[in-house]
């Protein structure tokens, strides 16, 4: 027998339905309210994005927290040793009182001029009428003087060097009708054959490009005004020529020199290059970067290019490397093998909770589970800004007594919560969760750093550069480009002028011979003349 139910309706009207329509009916309801619910949280996800979006691109590009620290505290401890440490703090600030307060003399830019500095004098004096006294009219003598110093800047000179080869004969063989040796001076050789190049003009092209960020087109046409009617393609075969007879053995060099050293940073970023082999022009080509710690005096800073962003890259790069490598979060480092320990970046993880809390409703930020990550972030850097100035080993042993236990608390605190998997907290939440192992890895030694932002800074003078010349032709140009960058910033690290080491590095080059290991180690940047320090 078919079963029904009694539906009483608001007009005390009753309608007899089936149990199945009613249990269809049931299931549209569920379905309609799993829906609704569905989209109520896509529509949440587009606004946080939208609202994230509209911050990155109106909003201000600083990550710095806008919470006092005590605020911050007071979402995670409740512990008077906290409380009184920050009170302490906050004591010492105000100490000072502000009538006695004494304002630092300004120092104007042509204050200390270094040495060695071009300067023109020119004089001014009276003369004439001017020097009678107009009170008694006798002539007046000079007591003093004031020096007014002002700042002349002059464009760079253009300048066509004629290398006058004279030919020498004996005159009394001559006369005796003796054969008559003729002597010619030596010859220098050009720094490329059969070109008038020289090493001044290709350390100037070089430096335009990889520093100014000016491509070879501008100055192209910068020369042009100057009646010089250089082309790009010969400045391109230039400098291409150069850096592959020239500067290749020393980067290989530094490379060697790079691979010895216990701690070193990674990333890399895009390049798009025309004509790469199997590739569209579109696509996207990687510019590697490693480069060496804060630990050392003499810094090194390589570039590679690579058409891909493979794992094998790195790989084949750091092979034979042992030590501490700091990345972010990519996972084409995390398999470089048992020898390389990488250590995670903190400021990514930061990043990712500082957008969390920026994708969040005005005023609902404050408390909420983003912003007790990011403080949790801000902790860990305060401790470390409070450890710059000790020693390695002071910063190992004060690391573990200070930021260990805020690690702990962390990945507890982390393990407590719960968000959607595409929020921005919850894209946070799950990076710090994957990332653990190496984001803790920086307590293993105090030569570690709490972040990767060593290579990231030494990756972003390429970026900007990359605005301008927008991409390479062929892989041997973005190859050329790499070496020459790498060859530059390592220079720019170790206090030296671009310009000045670039011209003595190829003059010096150019005559000797780069099969020896120890003719390259002298041109390293380390090495190089007084002269080639920067200002």
């Amino acid at each position: 027998m078919k079963k029904t139910d009694n539906i009483q309706t608001s007009n005390a009207e009753m309608v007899t339905i089936s149990r199945a329509e009613y249990e269809e009916k049931n299931a549209r309801l569920a379905s309609q309210d799993e829906r609704i619910s569905r989209l109520e949280n896509q529509v949440e996800l587009l606004t946080e994005a939208l609202r994230l979006s509209r911050h990155k691109q109106f909003g201000a590009s600083s990550e710095k927290s806008e919470d006092t620290l005590m605020e911050q505290l007071s979402f995670l401890f409740n512990e008077a040793e906290v409380f009184s440490a920050a009170e302490k703090k906050e004591a010492d600030r105000v100490t000072v009182v502000a009538a006695h307060k004494r304002h630092k003399k300004h120092e104007y830019a042509l204050d200390n001029i270094p040495e060695g500095m071009a300067t023109k004098q020119v004089e001014h004096r009276l003369e004439g009428k001017d020097l009678v006294c107009p009170q008694c009219g006798d002539t007046m003598s000079e007591i003093g003087k004031e020096v007014v110093r002002t700042l002349e800047l002059i464009p760079a000179q253009t300048i066509i060097r004629e290398d006058i080869y004279y030919t020498y004969a004996c005159p009394t063989c001559n006369k005796e009708d003796v054969e008559t040796p003729v002597v010619k001076a030596p010859r220098e050789k050009n720094i490329i054959p059969g070109s008038f190049a020289t090493p001044e003009a290709i350390a100037h092209i070089m430096a335009q490009k990889f520093v100014m960020g000016s491509p070879l087109y501008r100055q192209e046409q910068e020369l042009n005004r100057k009646g010089i009617h250089l082309s790009r393609q010969t400045m391109s075969n230039w400098i291409l020529k150069a850096a592959e007879d020239y500067l290749v053995p020393v980067y290989d060099q530094l490379r060697k020199e790079l691979l010895t050293r216990d701690v070193l940073h990674a990333d890399e970023t895009t390049l798009q290059v025309l004509h790469e082999p199997g590739k569209k022009p579109q696509s996207d080509s990687y510019m590697w970067l490693y480069r060496t710690g804060g630990n050392t005096d003499n810094p090194i800073v390589l570039y590679e290019y690579q058409p891909s962003r493979g794992a094998k890259h790195p790989k084949e790069f750091l092979n034979s490397y042992k030590g501490y490598l700091h990345t972010d979060g990519y996972a084409g480092y995390h398999d470089l093998g048992e020898e390389i320990t990488v250590v995670g970046c903190w400021a990514h993880a930061r990043r990712k909770f500082d957008e969390a809390v920026k994708s969040l409703p005005k005023g609902k930020s404050k408390g909420s589970s983003a912003s007790q990550g990011l403080t949790y972030c801000n902790l860990l850097f305060g401790i470390e800004q409070e450890l710059a100035d000790k020693t390695a080993e002071e910063r190992y042993e004060e690391r573990l007594k200070q930021a260990k236990p805020v690690l702990d608390a962390m990945f507890a605190w982390a393990n407590s919560r719960t968000a959607a998997p595409k929020s921005a907290l919850g894209k946070a939440l799950h990076y710090l969760k994957e990332q653990w192992p190496y984001l803790t890895n920086y307590l293993k030694d105090g030569r570690l750093e709490i972040s990767n932002n060593r290579a990231e800074r030494s990756i972003k003078p390429f970026v900007i550069d990359r605005k301008n010349f927008l991409f390479a032709n062929t892989p041997k140009g973005a190859t050329g480009s790499a070496v020459m960058f790498s060859m530059i910033q390592t220079a720019i690290e170790n206090g030296l002028d671009p310009y000045h080491y670039l011209t003595w590095l190829l003059k010096a080059a150019k005559d000797a011979d780069l099969s020896q290991e120890n003719t390259i180690l002298a041109l390293l940047p380390w090495n190089a003349l007084a002269e080639c320090h920067a200002k």
